[in-house]
């Protein structure tokens, strides 16, 4: 495949109600977008990273220049009958792998669409039902909270996963553990605590904890080792895979029993298929995590879902649960409570009256030749 001109969409998307984590809030949702043209095919990737550099070291605005100014400008023209190929010409850049992951899931929707085969197909995935988790970021209230929780145990959702930070953190989880005794919780740190905080971490050992999403800082793989040793709840690295080498390196050391799965943190969907094998040779469980995308972003990590390692309920959200309106067509939906199915009449597109109400700028690399 000859990839002929990339359009570069930096957009942000109002959310229904503010999106509190350890990191701070968002009320908008600050992603980018690129459509994919080879010759007659187009398609479509998403790549979400916040305004800021809060939940990792990049940020939309970072994604769009390097897309659009750097990244794009060196693939364009070329043609790569892989993914692995495309992955390969962008290997000379350090980092960034948010802005990576904008072209290299677009080759793979580009695939598809000129195959006609759907994503989760070319991905070795299965055509079956995924299973979605229900998460919820820091309330207003413990009623809030536990109001919330409700209507999810009364929807059927699995399990639950509840998002931390110091000051709402222990006292919160026992009073939501007391409530609701049998249900499955994981929470979720965001880096927000240090091994000082050893205390807290023992603290919620007799809580039944599915696991600790992400306790300390991205880069201290060898902290978490440490961590691990010292308390009973498992541990599952999010952050700190930005790459295969990072999760090989964790799974080494004994940093982690879970990893998350992000296609855009980790680089694509080539270190995603790369990880996910990874992890299971090694007996670790991996689990699709979003980063509140569009249905276009959202429908590519539910075809990823679909491969046999992804064993514990997934981030993954019906378009309604963040956003009056999706951005993109069709939004994502419940096939059955919980349950999302994979696409096999092609992935979500831009409705292009939003992405033009959306677009906070864009730009468009084209091929000379």
């Amino acid at each position: 495949m000859r990839i002929d001109r990339l359009d570069v969409y930096y957009v942000a998307m109002p959310l229904i109600y503010p999106w509190r984590t350890a990191y701070g809030v968002d009320y908008d949702i600050h992603s980018v977008l690129v459509k994919l043209t080879s010759g007659a095919y187009e398609a479509w990737s998403e790549s979400t990273c916040f305004f800021a550099p809060t939940y990792l070291n990049e940020s939309a605005g970072s994604v769009f220049y390097h897309v659009s100014e750097v990244f794009g400008p060196h693939i364009i023209g070329r043609e790569y009958e892989t993914a692995a190929q495309l992955h390969e010409r962008l290997q000379m850049f350090k980092g960034n792998s948010f802005a990576k992951a904008a072209l290299e899931i677009g080759w793979w929707t580009l695939q598809s669409k000129i195959t006609d085969t759907p994503l989760h197909r070319l991905l070795g995935g299965e055509t079956r039902d995924v299973v979605a988790g229900a998460d919820f970021g820091i309330q207003d209230s413990y009623d809030m909270l536990l109001g919330n929780i409700q209507q999810a145990v009364d929807a059927g959702f699995p399990r639950i996963k509840l998002k931390v930070a110091p000051g709402w953190d222990l006292d919160m989880l026992q009073v939501v553990c007391k409530t609701f005794p049998t249900m499955t919780f994981h929470i979720d740190c965001n880096s927000g605590y240090t091994l000082d905080d050893l205390p807290f971490f023992k603290a919620i050992d007799d809580l039944g904890l599915a696991f600790i999403e992400q306790p300390l800082h991205y880069a201290d793989i060898l902290d978490h080792a440490e961590l691990a040793k010292r308390i009973q709840t498992p541990i599952c690295l999010d952050e700190s895979i930005v790459s295969a080498k990072a999760a090989e390196q964790a799974i080494r050391i004994g940093a982690c029993k879970f990893i998350n799965i992000k296609p855009g943190r980790i680089g694509g969907l080539t270190n995603a298929l790369t990880v996910h094998d990874m992890a299971k040779d090694a007996g670790i469980p991996v689990w699709i995590g979003g980063m509140l995308e569009s249905a276009v972003g959202a429908a590519i990590c539910v075809e990823l879902a679909t491969l046999d390692n992804f064993t514990y309920p997934g981030d993954l959200f019906p378009s309604s649960r963040f956003y009056a309106q999706d951005l993109a067509d069709p939004p994502l939906e419940f096939s059955d409570g919980h349950l999302f199915s994979p696409l096999t009449n092609g992935l979500p597109t831009p409705d292009p009256e939003r992405l033009a109400t959306q677009t906070v700028r864009s730009q468009t690399v084209s091929s000379v030749a």
